[in-house]
């Protein structure tokens, strides 16, 4: 099974730059979007090419946020949010449910300039796990998703400059390495222990040419399936967004 995720910052942009043609029947089995800034009756026009079942979870606030799942695998069941009001207004997680796992498709809070948010990010992080920890109870999970954060130092172009930043703060990282301490795989770095893979750059002073980027956007795996990882990638030639997709496969 190959799963692909891609935070596409705006959905009804990346459809005037090719995304359609990207969902072709070998693309993906499971494609989860962060990111899509839209609600479904804003796409309605849109005909998404046959085999996938759509699901949405858009934010109370048009235009931003917003998480979406195209499937070629019918789920057992899906659910929206993490049941926390305060969390759930922003549309930032899908959970779809599947024979052998929880797929959890998810957009974290930026902690924003000057770590603004960071406290809301903080209870955020902690929620959330205990989402995860939950799901676990019944079948193991694959959560993929724009993490807005920067694990070690080498999943940025220039760790030292970015101390403290949002996104490489040692309260967000804190929160990654509690995921990590929780069992969750890191599946890129399961898979690839070298420097200069990022998943977005900022659209600024010509970063994605130089490959000034930051890798910000995740699969992690419950440590039951890491018998089933089969590969992890990141595609940075996909363009489109200021992030490019990142992916999964799994074997049967």
């Amino acid at each position: 099974m190959k799963i692909v995720s891609w935070n596409v910052n705006g959905l009804r942009a990346v459809l005037q730059k090719g995304f359609l043609d990207q969902l072709r029947p070998d693309y993906a089995d499971i494609v989860c979007l962060q990111e899509t800034k839209c609600h479904p009756g804003d796409v309605q026009h849109v005909e998404w090419p046959a085999g996938y079942s759509v699901f949405w979870n858009s934010a109370v606030k048009k235009g931003y946020s917003g998480t979406a799942i195209f499937t070629r695998h019918a789920p057992l069941a899906v659910s929206y949010g993490i049941g926390i009001d305060e969390h759930d207004q922003e549309g930032r997680v899908i959970t779809a449910e599947f024979a052998d796992f929880h797929l959890v498709n998810v957009y974290v809070p930026n902690a924003q300039n000057e770590l603004a948010r960071l406290p809301y990010r903080q209870r955020w992080d902690r929620d959330f796990l205990t989402h995860l920890r939950t799901l676990e109870k019944t079948k193991p999970v694959i959560v993929c998703g724009d993490l807005n954060v920067a694990h070690e130092p080498i999943d940025l172009a220039r760790p030292k400059e970015n101390v403290g930043n949002p996104g490489f703060s040692d309260e967000e990282r804190d929160g990654f390495r509690a995921c990590v301490a929780a069992g969750f795989i890191d599946t890129f770095r399961h898979f690839e222990k070298g420097p200069g893979h990022y998943s977005w750059w900022t659209y600024r002073a010509g970063a994605r040419p130089r490959n000034i980027g930051w890798r910000i956007d995740y699969f992690l795996a419950s440590a039951a399936l890491q018998p089933r990882l089969k590969r992890a990638w990141i595609s940075p030639e996909v363009m489109g967004s200021d992030h490019c997709p990142v992916g999964l496969e799994l074997t049967s």
